[in-house]
């Protein structure tokens, strides 16, 4: 995908085909899906992130975890793990940093005065 780290995350969902769209008309509520955008991509995230969602990744662990106490199926919850993981790809292509599991002290992150 060599839009990565340069559009957003809501188009780069939709680039992979991991956004979901909905089926409304009028005063009908459709159901949500995903659709379009590139399959072998889809796949590749697809695949990826059964493993991270179960041992590898602690935030995405706790995404699938909150979303099955929730009521979601299994699959529509790897496919919303799926999609984090292409924003975390995302966001560290385009700050140009590794990626970090925790987040910076907020010390570091305020601008100092002077």
């Amino acid at each position: 995908m060599p839009e990565i780290g340069q559009i957003t995350r809501e188009q780069a969902a939709a680039l992979a085909g991991l956004a979901p769209y909905d089926d409304d008309s009028g005063k009908q509520v459709g159901v949500r899906h995903i659709d379009g955008g590139r399959e072998r991509l889809r796949r590749a995230l697809y695949t990826a992130a059964l493993p991270a969602s179960f041992r590898w990744n602690p935030q995405l662990i706790a995404l699938y975890q909150r979303l099955i106490a929730a009521g979601k199926g299994h699959k529509r919850a790897l496919i919303a793990c799926a999609r984090k993981l292409l924003i975390f790809v995302n966001t560290v292509v385009g700050r140009g940093r590794p990626w970090q599991d925790q987040p910076p002290p907020l010390a570091a992150m305020t601008p100092r005065a002077g």
